[in-house]
């Protein structure tokens, strides 16, 4: 295996390689030699380093991981798949969903596994989060508030839509087994000019439940936190809580027989413990860069697929029209659904990576 980028991302997915006993990383790639000669200070071991990726092509790899900027990834994935190889592309997959699409069909026309890291789709937390959502236990969903802000890091062209939001829609999709069928947006470039670095998205779904998601660079103190309400309990899930990532809450709002009498309470108010259930937690990342080394060693669909990432730059480009077209609702041009079965290249079906 090799990696491409040891930016700021890259250096963990080197990391992970390198601890995983199943991977033997043969080559890093990056244009910034200062990088990768911390690199190869730190991992000695590493046979070989380039400022030209198109070098790994000789060194006899099966896979590659693209940790670049987002911009890139059209151009040097396809170059990799023409190559052979099995690919993990960090998030987004592209910046279009046209060439996402087109990354995805080439994928599947050269039998290879193409997997995006929406990293949150393998954290225990999210899952547990799922798994309740999914039981019934929160009964029927009302909305759902998703906070995403800190200070920095600011990204020189794309705004904080895409440099952020892929995470929480991914989140959404997988909780709610749902793609939404339209987005609005607002945002506001703070520091650079045409490029926002706060936003507000406003997601519809099929089923009727609507998702906020905050987004911001500009944020005194970060905060990740998805809060899902129900008609009968609510969760949070906190990711920057250490240990108690996930808290139900046994509180709801029930109506009553309304009345004529001026002063009879005509709503019901239920407020019963805070439960933060156990999580067996493992780093996402390396959980990810696991299921990834599995999936082609097994020849296995991973979860975060192609067309997972496709459907996630879908809404991403729908939020991005809606922000150029004032805030209007702009309807999200997915012929996909959550759950629809993907086309197949042969590979066999995904295996869940956090199944017991």
């Amino acid at each position: 295996m090799a990696t491409i980028g040891c930016g700021y991302w890259g250096p963990n997915l080197i990391r992970n390689c390198v601890e995983i006993p199943q991977v033997s990383l043969e080559a890093v790639a990056d244009l910034d030699w200062e990088r990768l000669t911390h690199v190869q200070t730190r991992y000695p071991g590493i046979p070989m380093v380039t400022d030209d990726y198109t070098q790994l092509f000789d060194t006899g790899i099966d896979a590659v991981i693209v940790s670049t900027p987002p911009e890139t990834h059209f151009e040097i994935v396809t170059n990799c798949l023409e190559q052979g190889l099995h690919v993990l592309v960090e998030k987004p997959l592209a910046t279009t969903s046209a060439e996402a699409r087109k990354m995805v069909e080439m994928a599947e026309r050269y039998d290879r596994i193409l997997m995006v890291g929406h990293t949150f789709e393998y954290n225990p937390a999210v899952r547990a989060l799922a798994a309740s959502v999914r039981s019934g236990e929160l009964g029927r969903i009302h909305y759902i508030d998703a906070v995403r802000v800190g200070l920095g890091l600011f990204h020189p062209t794309l705004n904080v839509i895409w440099d952020l939001a892929p995470h929480d829609v991914s989140i959404l999709i997988h909780v709610l087994g749902e793609v939404p069928t339209s987005v609005s947006t607002r945002g506001i470039a703070c520091v650079q000019e045409a490029v926002e670095d706060v936003a507000y998205l406003t997601l519809n779904f099929p089923s009727g439940i609507m998702a906020h998601i905050r987004l911001s660079w500009l944020d005194p103190s970060k905060t990740r936190r998805i809060t899902v309400v129900g008609d009968k309990k609510m969760i949070v899930y906190d990711d920057v809580e250490a240990h108690e990532k996930l808290k139900v809450y046994d509180k709801r709002v029930d109506t009553i027989r309304r009345t004529d009498t001026f002063g009879d309470f005509q709503f019901a108010y239920h407020y019963g413990s805070i439960v933060s259930p156990y999580v067996h937690f493992e780093e996402p990342l390396r959980l990810e860069c696991l299921h990834f080394t599995e999936s082609v060693l097994n020849n296995a669909r991973p979860v975060t697929d192609g067309w997972n990432g496709l459907r996630v730059v879908e809404v991403i480009e729908a939020a991005q029209r809606s922000l150029e077209q004032g805030g209007v609702r702009v309807p999200v041009d997915s012929t996909l659904s959550a759950d629809a079965p993907r086309p197949s290249n042969g590979v066999a079906p995904a295996v869940d990576p956090l199944r017991s």
